[in-house]
């Protein structure tokens, strides 16, 4: 459900204060933030760690509960150690007085100059950080400085705090490995992920589950992404042909930006990205087109599947150990849609008209809408509610794709969680409302389509035929064949 959420994010030059513009709600997120209240509302306080990919919407979780609790929200640059002590010092002037009025010469004085302060007027925060990483690239000392705050002075005057930033591979390495300062101090440690496609009603209230589809095709579900399509209006098309594909529009070079602002920077990772994008899924084609041995791209490939960009993808019940089946592929819907029609053809789209533009887009659009409702099906097959045609057969466990050698592969495949079920299902992404004949053609050849080789073909079959939109009188059900659809999907 949606609460008065998502704002417009402005930067500015000054003190590096964030504006925002609250022309779009605040969507979602609402686990997260009495994950972050519970922190206020204990005595000792505690700390938070919040990480994901860039435009995923953390920095407004943040300010959502600073605001609340009438705490200091801090962002991070590349600016000089002392400098950003001043600025830090300069947010905090608000609540505790004078504290802005000295020079703090090491960021241990200036930690230990909030905690005396804070304690002296009873304020317990929050204190928010965010793009940790940027302070410690110019001050390395700090994770240990901040693990002794926390420990003592800041417990001990029951502080909240939050750290925060974008660059998954500094924030885990600072947390999570066991030789990390802060490791093990985290009260709340948690992801910010992409937002689920049933709260695209909230910015742009689609008319029909096929034109969410297409929403999520081209945004995903950055919330970033959102706010532009939604200030410009029109159809999905249109909104990416502006937004995307003419040149100077605002993301065009996007994954360019957001690769070289990761910390360390992942340009790098442009390559294989651009064979994952161009069809490229396993180790040794990727390998042969980016021109490098298959044994160096393990490290490149692990830290593009933790930045939520790529998903490494292995067949229904195979073992993750068994490297030699896995497929890469585009797990961000953003990027598969740059990948595969704006990164081939710069210098087309540059030279082109927006009538140009427009054409090799919609070249390429069904087979992006139909990547995306795949993906979105077997996402959405465990959470199928109850009373669906498939919830009420289930409730299923994660669902995955099958393949093998030259039999049929099924897009869906998934065991209920009794285990007394196996659930195969294709997805078929028909722009128009299927009619009750063409969804029993589907149904039947569904049928007829050979069981998969695997040990749980022992269980009781159910096959689901996964479609958009259907007519008004296509059946539910037809000849033990569930037809789920994007009301089920997508709501």
């Amino acid at each position: 459900m949606g609460c008065n959420y998502y704002a417009y994010k402005h930067y500015v030059a000054q003190h590096n204060v964030y504006l925002y513009s609250m022309w779009m709600d605040f969507l979602d997120r609402l686990d997260e933030l009495r994950r972050l209240d519970s922190l206020c509302d204990a005595k000792e306080g505690g700390l938070a760690v919040i990480y994901g990919r860039r435009r995923i919407g953390k920095s407004r979780l943040l300010v959502k509960w600073v605001n609340k609790h009438s705490g200091v929200y801090f962002v991070a640059d590349q600016s000089a150690a002392a400098l950003q002590r001043r600025y830090l010092a300069t947010c905090l002037g608000g609540v505790l007085t004078g504290i802005d009025s000295v020079e703090y010469p090491t960021w241990r004085v200036l930690f230990d100059r909030i905690a005396q302060d804070s304690k002296s007027v009873g304020w317990r925060g929050p204190v928010v950080l965010d793009e940790l990483p940027y302070l410690v690239l110019v001050s390395p000392e700090l994770p240990s400085v901040l693990q002794q705050w926390l420990d003592g002075p800041a417990k001990k005057c029951g502080m909240a705090v939050a750290i925060a930033g974008s660059s998954q591979r500094m924030m885990q390495g600072l947390v999570l490995n066991h030789d990390a300062p802060l490791f093990g101090r985290a009260a709340e440690l948690f992801e910010i992920g992409p937002l689920p496609p049933k709260f695209l009603d909230a910015p742009f209230s689609p008319w029909s589950p096929y034109h969410a589809l297409e929403l999520y095709a081209a945004w995903g579900g950055v919330p970033r992404y959102w706010e532009l399509a939604q200030r410009l209006g029109g159809n999905v098309l249109d909104q990416i042909t502006s937004l995307v594909l003419d040149p100077v529009g605002p993301l065009h070079r996007e994954p360019d930006r957001l690769l070289l602002e990761e910390l360390p920077p992942a340009v790098e990772m442009r390559p294989i990205l651009d064979a994952i994008g161009g069809g490229a899924h396993r180790v040794s084609e990727i390998a042969g087109r980016v021109g490098r041995p298959a044994t160096s791209l393990s490290r490149a490939l692990e830290r593009l599947v933790s930045m939520g960009l790529v998903r490494r993808e292995i067949p229904f019940a195979a073992s993750p150990k068994n490297g030699r089946k896995s497929l890469y592929k585009m797990a961000d819907p953003f990027f598969r849609l740059w990948f595969r029609v704006v990164a081939p053809y710069r210098s087309q789209l540059a030279a082109g008209s927006a009538q140009t533009r427009r054409q090799l887009l919609e070249k390429h659009w069904p087979l992006l809408v139909a990547a995306t409702w795949e993906d979105t099906c077997r996402s959405a097959v465990c959470s199928q509610r109850p009373k669906s045609g498939l919830g009420r057969l289930g409730p299923w466990g994660p669902a995955a794709r099958w393949w093998n050698k030259n039999e049929p592969e099924w897009d869906i495949v998934a065991v209920s969680t009794k285990g007394d079920r196996l659930l195969l299902g294709e997805a078929k992404a028909h722009s128009r409302p299927m009619t009750k004949s063409a969804v029993e053609k589907e149904a039947r050849a569904l049928l007829a389509k050979p069981l998969p080789s695997i040990s749980e073909i022992k269980l009781e079959v159910v096959r689901a035929l996964f479609i958009p939109t259907i007519a008004k009188n296509a059946p539910r059900r037809h000849e033990g064949v569930v037809v789920v659809t994007g009301d089920d999907i997508l709501a």
